[in-house]
């Protein structure tokens, strides 16, 4: 690809995480003039943290991306309705016309919603008190209510959710229609530790089930079993699939999402997609309940991997040179209850560790080929999550002591930059030594950290961290005080 000529119209359609992290780092001065299409009215926002919103644990605003570099052409509220590539012209909802000289897709991904029935009215619209969580309103809507909750759908978002609803103190009754919760993600043994603790945190689990129908007063599900369960509200998530309406009619080869290859670039020249609208040709999204594909490649946390590729794009936008490595595979349930992680495949393994120790609710397995680790999940074992990532990331050799590993006791779990050095959060490259100088400087809260710093205002995989350095700062600042 060559590189871009000074004022080049860049549009991007979509403003979630990825496209503002696509903008923050072409920066200003750049060689494209950018205007930036959002059909939601708010300015860019976190997606990722909308349970913190449903637990009260972050207001709305504290979700409020920065604003993008001076002289980006920021257009909310406007939605894309049409793509000429022959043409090289975006239309709009307000009538307008904006033409490009390159064009990125970050349409993201729509909640998979049910069919007709119980879930929706006659017309179609989603019955009163039924929603799906994908947007900052969402959230608001249903952290402002009040009575039992059902979640229906037990995958990432939906454990996430159930968690965050029950630490704001509601009944919540959690419906899967699977064996166990996030069970596209866990093996069975692992699911069964799953299972187990979420019950043990008062979660009403009903597994293996789906709804056949609400109570006309909008008060109760039956189950396809019979069984009947209080709700004042439902929370859909069961999934999420690419916005893809765009991209299909202006003829851009589409399977799921719109085909990219290793450069983001799609069928039509000069247009690139990222984020959840994007997959790979070589198979498997990127959202965090897909499928591996055919490679049996696991894909990344939808955000993760959404920002690598907003990286990626920027630097081959500007520089013309460079691939996307792909999805890196690590998926961390932003839970404080429960301690998960997942990385990698079992794919091509050649020895697998597991250890289970019911008692404690923990679980691992470790899957390995040549000494070097292809996948692993994690529950339970927070010490030994950083140590696994990196071992997995750079592909090192896994020491001879695996439960040493897992307990986090391993030397070469120690290895590494000093702990005030070591990223705490990788989404913004925060360190230890940066947070802590941010509370001395009287940003005494996670929420006032992640405000001074973006710690935790990414994928929100080091939230848990963020808070657990927060309160032993402020504990040894108050011993400190006594003692003076």
């Amino acid at each position: 690809m060559s590189g871009p000529v000074h004022g080049e119209r860049l549009v991007v359609i979509g403003y979630g995480p990825a496209a503002h992290r696509l903008v923050e780092r072409l920066g200003r001065p750049g060689p494209y003039a950018v205007t930036v299409l959002g059909a939601e009215p708010e300015p860019a926002y976190g997606r990722p943290l909308l349970t913190a919103v449903l637990d009260g644990t972050l207001p709305v605003r504290a979700l409020r991306l920065p604003d993008p570099p001076p002289g980006t052409a920021l257009r909310l509220g406007v939605r894309a309705v049409s793509v000429d590539p022959r043409r090289r012209l975006v239309r709009t909802s307000d009538g307008a016309a904006h033409p490009y000289d390159r064009l990125v897709l970050a349409t993201g991904a729509a909640p998979v919603l049910p069919g007709p029935g119980w879930a929706r009215e006659a017309d179609g619209r989603l019955a009163p008190g039924v929603r799906p969580l994908r947007t900052l309103a969402d959230a608001a809507r249903l952290a402002s209510g009040s009575g039992p909750v059902a979640v229906v759908g037990g995958g990432v978002l939906g454990v996430e959710a159930a968690l965050a609803l029950r630490r704001r103190g509601r009944p919540v009754v959690l419906v899967h229609r699977g064996p166990h919760p996030l069970d596209r993600h866990l093996d069975a043994r692992a699911g069964e530790a799953v299972t187990g603790r979420l019950r043990a945190l008062s979660l009403d689990l009903r597994l293996g089930r789906t709804v056949a129908a609400r109570e006309e007063a909008g008060a109760a599900l039956a189950l396809d079993d019979g069984s009947r369960v209080e709700a004042a509200e439902v929370l859909l998530c069961v999934g999420a699939r690419p916005r893809v309406e765009l991209a299909r009619a202006a003829g851009l080869a589409v399977r799921s999402g719109v085909l990219v290859d290793h450069r983001l670039r799609t069928s039509a020249a000069r247009v690139y997609a990222i984020g959840d609208c994007a997959e790979p040709l070589d198979g498997g999204g990127y959202g965090p309940d897909a499928a591996p594909g055919p490679t049996g490649r696991l894909p990344a946390g939808g955000f993760a991997s959404a920002w690598e590729q907003a990286e990626t794009l920027a630097l081959l936008l500007t520089d013309g040179d460079g691939r996307h490595p792909g999805a890196r595979g690590v998926l961390r349930l932003k839970a404080p209850e429960l301690d998960l992680l997942r990385v990698g495949t079992t794919a091509g393994a050649d020895e697998t560790v597991v250890l289970g120790d019911a008692a404690a609710g923990r679980y691992a397995r470790l899957s390995l080929r040549a000494g070097r680790l292809t996948g692993a999940v994690l529950i339970g074992l927070h010490r030994a999550a950083a140590g696994v990532v990196r071992l997995h990331q750079r592909g090192e050799p896994v020491p001879v002591d695996r439960l040493a590993l897992l307990l986090g006791e391993a030397p070469r779990y120690e290895a590494g930059p000093p702990p005030g050095t070591a990223l705490v959060c990788h989404c913004n490259n925060v360190t230890g030594d940066a947070l802590e100088a941010a509370w001395r400087a009287g940003a005494r809260t996670a929420a006032a950290l992640a405000a001074a710093t973006r710690a935790g205002t990414g994928c929100g995989g080091c939230a848990e961290e963020v808070r657990v350095r927060c309160e032993a700062w402020s504990g040894a600042g108050t011993r400190e005080e006594t003692v003076s």
